[in-house]
């Protein structure tokens, strides 16, 4: 009878270790535990640590709640400015409802996913290229949001969403850099006549000095001269004052109308002597120009 007892005890320990290594479940620190008994949610959302469940009719889930990166496939789309592009982006999201991650959606990742890309292309739809570009805050801020309304109802919860990357086609990417290089060309251009016209305030001031001192003039023409003769590789040309030649001129003037040197006296100019009666007037040796371009003989004086 003994030995009996001994051999059910042993079988019903046994069973007992065997039933507690079939029930016992692990729920880890970051994962929840959804306990479903023949196919319905059975109480609430298990925390983490050691639980047991009922084998073969309870099935435990585990749904892991940390935040979860997922990148977003590159979508081809048209801007509100008819602009193809192509943009990438990245999620950030996390579960808060376990029971409803399991429950509400099949499978709450590629849900996740496929929103993502759907909200991608639309709001590329709705953008224009310089948004892309430039105002991506505002346009991560409008991604989150279309993404979120409808996760909330599946226990997922969009941290938040980046825009990776915009590739442009080649074409608009030439474009685009001949539009910046403009742009700078004309504020180097502005720039430039701007301080154009500061100086030649500035060299009319020193002009309007100057022409109260004409000594002025000449001294900032030798500290040029000086400044151009440090350069031992060029040929300095020294400009000859106008100033210099007037007043040489003035000098003469003065020295030309003094009246300590009075003006010579013309001399008397020789009488021509009269021709003698006897000798007879010599014929003149000019020559008539000829006509239509013949030359012409002299006739020879005749003997009387």
């Amino acid at each position: 009878m003994l030995e009996e007892f001994l051999v059910a005890g042993v079988a019903v320990g046994s069973a007992g270790v065997v039933y507690v290594a079939a029930a016992a479940r692990v729920v880890k620190q970051y994962e929840r535990g959804v306990v479903l008994r023949l196919g319905r949610l059975r109480g609430g959302v298990r925390p983490p640590g050691f639980t047991m469940v009922v084998p073969g009719v309870d099935r435990l889930r585990k749904v892991n709640m940390q935040i979860v990166t997922m990148p977003v496939p590159a979508q081809d789309g048209i801007t509100r400015d008819n602009v193809t592009v192509r943009v990438d982006a990245v999620i950030y999201f996390k579960v808060v409802d376990a029971a409803d991650a399991v429950i509400q959606v099949e499978d709450y990742r590629f849900a996740v996913s496929q929103m993502a890309q759907t909200s991608l292309r639309s709001i590329i739809g709705k953008s224009d290229l310089d948004d892309l570009l430039s105002n991506r805050e505002k346009l991560n801020q409008g991604l989150e949001l279309m993404i979120d309304s409808p996760a909330m109802g599946w226990g997922v919860q969009i941290d938040r969403v980046e825009i990776k990357d915009v590739s442009l086609p080649e074409t608009m990417k030439r474009s685009m850099a001949r539009q910046a290089e403009a742009d700078r060309e004309r504020r180097a251009r502005i720039i430039n006549a701007d301080a154009e016209l500061q100086a030649s305030k500035k060299l009319a001031e020193a002009a309007g000095v100057m022409s109260e001192q004409p000594a002025a003039l000449q001294l900032r023409l030798l500290q040029t001269v000086v400044a151009v003769a440090a350069e031992k590789n060029s040929t300095l040309v020294l400009p000859f004052p106008v100033e210099l030649l007037r007043f040489l001129e003035r000098a003469q003037t003065q020295s030309g109308t003094s009246p300590e040197t009075p003006p010579p006296s013309p001399e008397p100019s020789p009488s021509p002597e009269p021709a003698s009666p006897s000798e007879p007037a010599s014929p003149s040796t000019s020559t008539p120009a000829p006509k239509n371009g013949l030359h012409e003989e002299p006739d020879e004086p005749r003997e009387e």
